[in-house]
């Protein structure tokens, strides 16, 4: 799901700091909010929406088809069940250090409510232009603009960096989609390459991904058979071997989720791997200017 200006959008954890500025930022971009949660406060009004106990009694007074979690980590399984029973099209859950058996019963309320999770430990979505979830500031011209290029990132400080490169070299964005840096995320890199290649907007994908995890050699097999233009840059490439660096995710066991690994599954499948972010614009315009050359394995 891409994230679009007449999405239904509930935030749980609206009343608290980081749920007020944030919540008043989205709707001051033209994210549609619908209402909030916090059962402590249930029957009132804050920001101008109602606020509920849960989100099954806001699904009954007003419906929603995206929520957004600003709930500490304890509490956060409890909210994304309720979310996942009460219809959620997707749940973004911003949340970091969740328990991991807590994220595991997450995901399986998922499965069987037919809902996509965002994250954990997401950054968000942005629709430049249009709308945003999460803690992404869309609301930066200088960083965000409408455009066609769409990217993928693991870290929303990275993906910023990113978008921030594309804006200076005159491409804006169609989506940026946080996947989230926890090693049990709802929604792949591979997961949101098919989604970005189905979207008519977008003619072209940046991955930025890190070591850890095999998220980027997954999404590689995919992206060798995209008919769109594929650029990546991974982060890492000097961290020592078994150090964990940022994220939970961001571990490298033997050759597993190593650097090395990630380039050469990338480049295989046709990828081009900048080696500096500042790269990256100058490898997808010469793809999309000369489609033949797009994928080198193909």
């Amino acid at each position: 799901m891409i994230v679009r200006r007449g999405h239904r959008v509930l935030v749980q954890g609206i009343t608290g700091k980081q749920g007020t500025f944030w919540t008043a930022a989205m709707q001051s971009y033209g994210t549609t909010i619908v209402g909030g949660v916090n059962p402590t406060k249930a029957g009132t009004d804050h920001l101008g929406v109602p606020v509920f106990a849960s989100a099954r009694a806001a699904a009954e007074a007003a419906p929603f088809d995206v929520t957004v979690m600003f709930i500490p980590p304890l509490a956060a399984k409890a909210a994304a069940i309720d979310a996942c029973e009460a219809g959620a099209g997707m749940v973004v859950c911003l949340t970091e250090h969740i328990p991991a058996h807590d994220v595991m019963e997450m995901h399986a309320a998922a499965r069987a409510n037919g809902t996509r999770i965002v994250g954990p430990n997401t950054a968000g979505l942005v629709t430049p232009g249009e709308a945003f979830v999460g803690i992404m500031p869309a609301f930066n011209r200088r960083v965000f603009q409408p455009g066609r290029i769409g990217v993928i990132s693991r870290s929303g400080s990275l993906g910023t960096l990113v978008a921030l490169i594309l804006t200076q070299a005159g491409e804006g964005q169609s989506v940026f989609f946080g996947v989230g840096g926890d090693p049990m995320i709802g929604t792949t890199i591979r997961d949101a390459l098919e989604i970005l290649d189905a979207d008519k907007r977008t003619e072209a994908v940046v991955i930025c991904g890190e070591i850890g995890g095999t998220a980027e050699e997954d999404a590689a097999g995919y992206a060798r058979g995209m008919s769109k233009p594929v650029a990546a840059f991974i982060a890492g490439r000097a961290s020592p071997p078994g150090k964990k660096m940022g994220h939970a995710g961001a571990i490298v066991s033997g050759d597993g989720g190593s650097y090395a690994s990630k380039r050469q599954a990338l480049e295989t499948a046709g990828v081009a791997v900048a080696d500096l972010p500042s790269q990256l614009p100058g490898l997808l315009l010469s793809r999309i200017a000369q489609p033949g050359k797009r994928q080198a394995g193909n």
